[in-house]
């Protein structure tokens, strides 16, 4: 069982959007910085989800929770989204980017579709808050936080997910940029997290499913070898959007367990070698010379 990482309520007064946050890692993110005295709104397209999601965390907490059904591509729910916001919260102090829409299959064959739903949902989407909530922030002038859920393969591309690998690069360059420009001029922070394995319903069920987990174990990609805990991602958030990482700007911080050092180095296979193997190496090798 993994510990919170505060204990103390430091986001109490505060208001934080959440995207995709009725479900998965993002519920697990709004449960937590609830906890933490955070005011929560979670949007995704499903209001009964969020309504549910919603009761079960104030349940929880006694902090003010609501959900508001927005789709992420919709500039007009978007704006809808932040305005229903202030007008029960006042303001609104962080943002996590969390919607996500993906799918694994060979990429010859997706239809242009297939690339436009997931790059509507992960890079316009995340373009729509970012953007609405800036102009916002800007305007009234609060140092907002804003964090951005990415992968580790935004910067290696990974066949079979290729259209997430091109909406989570953008995502990418988009925390990088922004961290620049609206930082210096505005005090504004913008961060990533770039999450590995972390089993949720519904997505881990889509990306891993039964008949694909018999043929191979995610976590033996993994030096730690085991998945992550979502308390862990949740206590990364809560650091990442609070003040005490008030230098920290425009990084992406990876929790996978070393997942994507590990596969992306050469000779990282070699861990099946036996130590007999590795003696009749070192004999060979030592014979050469």
């Amino acid at each position: 069982m993994i510990d919170t990482m505060f204990k103390d309520p430091i986001f109490k007064g505060k208001t934080i959007i959440i995207t995709g946050g009725g479900t998965g890692l993002g519920k697990s993110m709004a449960t937590y910085l609830s906890q933490l005295g955070a005011n929560i709104v979670i949007t995704s397209r499903k209001q009964k989800v969020l309504d549910e999601t919603a009761k079960e965390i104030n349940d929880a907490t006694g902090n003010l929770v609501l959900g508001i059904a927005a789709d992420v591509r919709s500039i007009d729910e978007v704006r809808s989204a932040i305005e229903a916001t202030l007008s029960a919260c006042g303001r609104i102090d962080g943002l996590i980017n969390n919607a996500a829409g993906n799918f694994v299959s060979p990429t010859e064959r997706l239809s242009h579709r297939a690339f436009e739903s997931v790059i509507g949902i992960v890079l316009q989407g995340t373009i729509n808050y970012s953007l609405e909530l800036g102009k916002y922030w800007i305007q009234e002038k609060i140092k907002g936080t804003m964090l951005n859920i990415i992968t580790t393969y935004a910067w290696t591309g990974s066949g079979y997910t290729v259209p997430s690998a091109c909406a989570k690069a953008g995502v990418l360059a988009l925390t990088r940029s922004l961290a620049v420009e609206w930082g210096r001029k505005y005090g504004i922070r913008v961060n990533a997290i770039a999450p590995g394995p972390f089993p949720t319903k519904g997505a881990w069920d889509r990306l891993f499913p039964e008949s694909m987990r018999s043929l191979f174990d995610p976590s033996e990609r993994i030096p730690l070898q085991r998945v992550g805990d979502k308390q862990e991602l949740a206590n990364l958030a809560a650091y990442l959007l609070s003040d005490y990482s008030a230098y920290i700007n425009g990084e992406v911080v990876t929790i996978d367990g070393g997942e994507w050092l590990e596969n992306g180095g050469q000779f990282n296979d070699f861990r099946h070698i036996s130590d007999d193997m590795w003696d009749q190496l070192e004999k060979m090798r030592r014979t050469g010379e």
